[in-house]
């Protein structure tokens, strides 16, 4: 019975690591689709009407307009299905050490050299050598030390453009971001997803991955290279499995 699950597993593992690899099998890998998408959708859907402001009415004959498309207009990314630009210049440094270290002595000695002459009765009858000076005598000691380090250094820029999937009840911007870039055998995919608030935009229509709450940002790639620095499925499974 066991052998037949493992077998299964295996044949499981072995036949989605074989699909995943057929895609870009002799050729380039598939670019991934951009259709049906939550960026896509949002750009096909309108959402709810925007209520014009009453207060201030819009001068018809004026030669100057307030809108997005103006040219002193406010360009910034505000409804769904609005594109803007997200900036990453990651460029980060840490380093921790740590040291830690404990030592223990302990000694204990237990003798009855006087108790009414009964030690020294008892020390007649004990072998050569033996005496109840020194009944017990008990030394034990112990340490540990342990020490620690970690070095990371992260450099990253890039520049993505987003859309706006969800304007969220508070006004809170929901956005997404794909990008994919093909050279050769090897493509590069770049995502990024999370909240941003409209007034952290800056005026040319850009915002700073510092400024994007709950930011996902992925970056990597997949392909023959990507494929050959992978250790194989066979080798993860039984790095899972194995308690040695």
């Amino acid at each position: 019975m066991y052998k037949l699950c493992f077998s299964l597993c295996f044949g499981a593992i072995v036949g989605l690591s074989g699909c995943a690899r057929l895609d870009h099998f002799g050729k380039a890998p598939s670019f991934s689709s951009a259709e049906d998408t939550p960026a896509h959708r949002a750009m096909f859907d309108p959402g709810l009407p925007v209520v014009a402001d009453t207060r201030r009415p819009v001068d018809e004959a004026s030669l100057w307009s307030g809108g997005q498309r103006s040219l002193f207009g406010d360009r910034r990314a505000m409804k769904r299905g609005d594109i803007l630009t997200v900036v990453i210049e990651i460029d980060e440094e840490a380093q921790i050490s740590n040291s830690t270290s404990r030592s223990r002595n302990a000694s204990e000695s237990l003798g009855i050299p006087q108790l009414f002459g009964i030690p020294q009765r008892i020390n007649e009858r004990l072998p050569e050598g033996a005496s109840m000076d020194e009944a017990v005598s008990a030394n034990s000691s112990g340490s540990s030390g342990g020490d620690g380090s970690v070095s990371r250094r992260e450099e990253l820029t890039l520049r993505i453009a987003a859309a706006i999937t969800d304007v969220l009840p508070n006004g809170v911007l929901s956005i997404q971001g794909s990008q994919e870039v093909r050279v050769n055998f090897e493509l590069r995919e770049l995502l990024v997803t999370g909240y941003v608030r409209p007034e952290d935009i800056s005026r040319q229509n850009e915002i700073t991955y510092d400024k994007i709450a709950a930011a996902r940002i992925s970056y990597g790639g997949r392909g023959q290279i990507t494929d050959v620095q992978q250790p194989r499925y066979g080798q993860q499974a039984l790095d899972m499995v194995l308690p040695f």
